[in-house]
């Protein structure tokens, strides 16, 4: 079986399927989002991001890429349909409790973040409505724009012009990994064989026909991509060292 993705396992069996399911560096991606949205807040509560940390994993990483494998096989897991539904229902159903916990704890504001986020997982991972939220841009407000607002109300109990250009920000830089993501997985996934020459047109060496390769296309997308997911936990990670 060859690698669905640039951090897949070689070889088979429930580990492997259980790690590719989470997608590891999308996931340290996507929280580190929500500890950025936390960080930006005056005054850091360290127990109510830990809770909003738990909740993004819960529904993102584990419902939501539970689901994504339930509509059409991508990563290609031996992982039963009845086992990948329960850990979808069972996982958003616990980051919506966490959501109603701190709703209630810290800040009604927080409710329209659940019932948008119990919304969106299914829209854009099961494709409703013809496919209309499993787009660049939904992606990105789901997985950038939404953790950063959701954590930072949950901190300030409010919104600020500058958490919203924040966001804009996180929803951008989301759409263009769904965009370097989307070729990646187009090549690795979709293309069986393909075969390919190209001239340069360099005088220093001679000009003869090289072999362009699967892996050549899809590198700079793929370096790319963990470039910009060490970006974005090396970003998190200073701003909540920046809070001690």
């Amino acid at each position: 079986m060859s690698e669905v993705a640039w951090y897949d396992l070689k070889g088979k069996g429930w580990l492997r399927d259980l790690l590719i399911i989470l997608h590891p560096p999308y996931t340290l991606w996507h929280l580190g989002y929500v500890s950025i949205g936390a960080a930006l807040a005056p005054g850091l509560n360290w127990a109510t991001l830990g809770w909003t940390l738990l909740a993004f994993f819960l529904g993102m990483a584990i419902g939501g890429h539970s689901l994504d494998e339930i509509n059409g096989r991508p990563l290609r897991t031996n992982v039963t349909v009845a086992l990948l539904w329960t850990l979808a229902v069972v996982s958003i159903a616990g980051a919506i409790a966490i959501g109603v916990f701190v709703g209630v704890r810290e800040t009604i504001w927080v409710i329209p973040c659940i019932i948008f986020g119990g919304s969106i997982v299914f829209a854009y991972n099961l494709e409703w409505a013809r496919g209309f939220f499993h787009h660049d841009f939904w992606f990105g407000v789901a997985w950038g724009a939404f953790p950063v607002m959701t954590a930072y109300i949950a901190q300030t109990h409010t919104v600020s012009w500058g958490i919203v250009g924040v966001a804009v920000a996180c929803l951008l830089y989301s759409m263009a990994q769904r965009v370097l993501s989307h070729q990646a997985r187009f090549w690795r996934r979709k293309v069986l064989l393909f075969e390919g020459h190209y001239f340069t047109d360099a005088a220093t060496e001679p000009n003869m026909p090289k072999v362009l390769t699967k892996q050549e296309i899809i590198g700079p997308a793929e370096v790319g991509l963990k470039f910009m997911t060490w970006t974005v936990v090396a970003a998190a990670v200073g701003l909540l060292l920046g809070k001690i």
